[in-house]
């Protein structure tokens, strides 16, 4: 007879199996490794952010080895609206961060850093929230004070293309599309670089791939 937990973790793995598979058939999606290759080292897959389901679509679309040590940064209000979501979210382990309580002395920064520890890589979106044109927008300081306090970490762009068509403002359920997700090589902070001009290349650097 099984034991309840192991019973537990084999349902959790069937399910996130289902979510894994869902989250591919949906968008349709095709991952490019441009200039780099996939690899278990701690990684800041940085991203342009169109679509509340961009988090869970490049996570799954990850390697999975890679999916076991990756947790997307997600809006906490979000993923915990409803009982769907949580369970969703209960699944591909997000860093979940509650925006309202976002404060100078109580950084999300430091939360995340604090969580992954020197196990997890993590998928963050800069711009801070989802872009309603598909135009990448100015990024905000928090990809470089992760450089900053964690300068070993490989900060990885990513461009995702079609994503905003998957879930488009004020639908309820995703529309099966086809996406692409690029991701390019590995950039780090400079020693002397200034924060405006280290953001400004890092958006460039998603940019970039959109090309590529």
């Amino acid at each position: 007879m099984m034991e309840p937990q192991f019973k537990k973790n084999r349902m959790k793995q069937v399910s996130i199996k289902i979510l894994v598979g869902l989250a591919k058939f949906f968008s349709g999606a095709t991952i490019r490794w441009v200039g780099c290759e996939p690899d278990s080292c701690q990684r800041v897959y940085f991203a342009n952010h169109t679509s509340h389901l961009d988090a869970l679509i490049l996570w799954a679309s990850l390697p999975r080895t890679l999916r076991a040590i990756t947790r997307p940064v997600a809006a906490g209000d979000y993923w915990l609206g409803g009982p769907i979501r949580r369970y969703v979210s209960g699944l591909f382990n997000p860093l979940l961060i509650d925006r309202e309580k976002v404060r100078v002395h109580n950084s999300p920064i430091d939360m995340i850093l604090r969580e992954i520890g020197n196990e997890y890589s993590i998928i963050v979106f800069p711009e801070g929230g989802r872009s309603l044109t598909g135009e990448v927008g100015t990024f905000k300081s928090g990809l470089y004070y992760i450089g900053k306090k964690r300068p070993d970490l490989e900060l990885m762009p990513v461009y995702l293309d079609n994503m905003n068509r998957i879930m488009p403002k004020g639908e309820f359920l995703p529309l099966p599309l086809l996406s692409c997700i690029t991701i390019g090589p590995p950039i780090w902070l400079d020693p002397d670089e200034d924060k405006n001009t280290f953001l400004m290349r890092a958006r460039q650097a998603v940019l970039d791939l959109k090309e590529a």
